[in-house]
């Protein structure tokens, strides 16, 4: 037999022929148990997320604010028939875009060659990043007299480490158009 009173008294009992209840019956050993495996899970999604960001904001900042470089370089002149010997400097304007003077001695006898260039380096964006393009002006002194020239130039630098190996291929127009290759290391 039903009993109406109690019934009443717990309204999520029903009077049925199968008892059925909202209440299970450890209900607090469930809470119990529940709440410290999602506070478990949260713990564990939040320092999951915040190191795969600092590793993103790395990376960034490893390839965007390297800063300046310098190094030194010896090449061929193919239409003097000459060494040189030079060094250079690029300063990153942008990530991809870098102001990039250098300067050339010529070993020539007698009297002295020598070139200053200043140029933009511009590397497109590649898997790699190692191959770069650019030009500038040129200003060449031999023994007698100087000159303005234009030149173009494209190369390719590894883009790992403190040490950077790269070579250079550059083409010099003006009064006398020369072909260059160089080949050097820059340090950060």
């Amino acid at each position: 037999m039903l009993d109406c009173a109690a019934m009443f008294n717990n309204p999520l009992l029903f009077a049925t022929p199968f008892p059925i209840s909202l209440h299970h019956p450890n209900r607090g050993a469930v809470v119990k148990g529940f709440l410290p495996r999602v506070t478990l899970v949260v713990v564990l999604l939040v320092l999951v997320a915040s190191t795969a960001d600092a590793q993103r904001r790395t990376r960034r900042r490893a390839i965007q604010a390297s800063g300046p470089s310098y190094g030194a370089h010896l090449g061929y002149n193919f239409d003097a028939s000459r060494m040189l010997l030079g060094a250079q400097l690029s300063w990153p304007m942008t990530p991809q875009l870098d102001l990039y003077p250098t300067f050339d001695y010529y070993f020539v006898s007698p009297g002295s060659a020598w070139g200053l260039n200043f140029d933009l380096k511009y590397r497109p964006p590649t898997r790699y990043g190692a191959w770069y393009v650019g030009g500038g002006l040129n200003l060449m002194h031999v023994t007698g007299g100087s000159n303005t020239n234009l030149n173009l130039f494209s190369g390719l630098e590894g883009r790992r480490g403190r040490t950077r190996p790269y070579v250079e291929a550059r083409l010099i127009l003006g009064g006398g158009n020369t072909f260059q290759i160089v080949g050097g290391l820059n340090w950060r």
